[in-house]
């Protein structure tokens, strides 16, 4: 049991998307212990193969479950040389609202964000989020679970407060249609 589950017995570990596939649902259902080994023996993905896909998610902590953002789609596209993505909800009566952009580089070892050099970087405070907007603060690094494997990633989620980089959760993204 997690240490928020034992915080707060009500709150349930989240579950696994369903419509997610039997490698993610096993991924999710992995320790945070486990979580960190496989994100650190991860690798970085090709960013030209995310381009026009978008992914299925699951973020992998009880607070998600509260704030009605468990399970969402991140979504990839091109714009001139860089690369740029969005959140959208994956209940179905929200399904089309985009929020949540962000853009997609290799971390950069001189930069503030710079915990994973072998994870892509998608930094919510260069995605042209609104001032306020909450999800500025976000920045998550992400990796392929298995080499070569471009349909199973694991993500990482941090806020910046300040100069701090505050670790959040994990989440799991499959990939499940070319947009």
């Amino acid at each position: 049991m997690s240490r928020a589950q034992q915080c707060h017995p009500a709150v349930a570990a989240p579950a696994a998307d369903p419509g997610l596939g039997a490698r993610a649902r096993a991924l999710a259902r992995l320790s945070r212990d486990e979580l960190e080994t496989t994100f650190l023996r991860g690798e970085m993905p090709d960013v030209t193969t995310l381009v026009g896909r978008e992914l299925r998610g699951t973020n992998l902590t009880p607070l998600a479950q509260l704030a009605g953002i468990e399970h969402f789609i991140k979504g990839f596209s091109a714009r001139g040389d860089q690369v740029e993505g969005y959140n959208r909800s994956a209940r179905s009566g929200a399904a089309g609202k985009r929020y949540g952009f962000y853009r997609v580089a290799r971390v950069d070892p001189a930069a503030r964000d710079n915990h994973y050099l072998h994870a892509l970087l998608l930094d919510y405070g260069r995605g042209g989020n609104p001032r306020l907007d909450p999800t500025r603060g976000l920045r998550d690094y992400l990796v392929r679970v298995d080499p070569g494997d471009d349909d199973l990633f694991l993500g990482k989620a941090y806020y910046a407060v300040g100069p701090l980089r505050v670790p959040i959760s994990f989440f799991v993204l499959e990939g499940q249609r070319r947009s």
